[in-house]
């Protein structure tokens, strides 16, 4: 059975059928070929399938397609190419295999939506749902703090 679902990613419409309980993170990347969005854990514990739903982070694996009808999705292609986040994450050797960096980059960019000058126990507390097996953190914090002194 599908169900029809629409729904806008990084400004486009998107429209179709699918089963209801497909992951949106399958969505994404096979039907609409957003393929900075990965599969980490598949169960929404490291975060590198993070994506802004309506403007609040998520996990897109734990989202079934059909919770995704007429709402907005971000993914990190659609963040605008100057985007603090992308040269501070570069210059403060926040990546290092890029499994975790889309995830990490959507969630330090919900923070900083939040909170323009978040100190370093925010960054640490928003960031805590996304794991990194290669940079450590420091990088990482280190870049979020760069891109929260750039503005949005």
């Amino acid at each position: 059975m599908t169900i029809p679902c629409r729904f806008t990613v990084n400004g486009s419409v998107v429209r179709g059928s699918f089963a209801p309980m497909r992951r949106l993170l399958d969505v994404l990347r096979a039907e609409c070929h957003f393929i900075a969005t990965k599969e980490g854990c598949g169960e929404g514990e490291c975060g590198s399938c993070a994506v802004l739903l309506d403007g609040t982070l998520v996990n897109s694996c734990l989202v079934p397609i059909a919770d995704v009808h007429d709402r907005e999705v971000t993914t990190l292609e659609g963040l605008p190419a100057d985007d603090p986040l992308f040269a501070a994450f570069a210059d403060a050797g926040g990546t290092q295999c890029g499994i975790c960096t889309p995830g990490m980059i959507m969630a330090a960019r919900a923070l900083l939506n939040d909170r323009p000058c978040p100190d370093l126990f925010e960054i640490r507390q928003a960031l805590a749902g996304n794991l990194c097996r290669c940079t450590g953190y420091t990088g990482i914090y280190a870049a979020v703090r760069a891109a929260s002194t750039q503005g949005k």
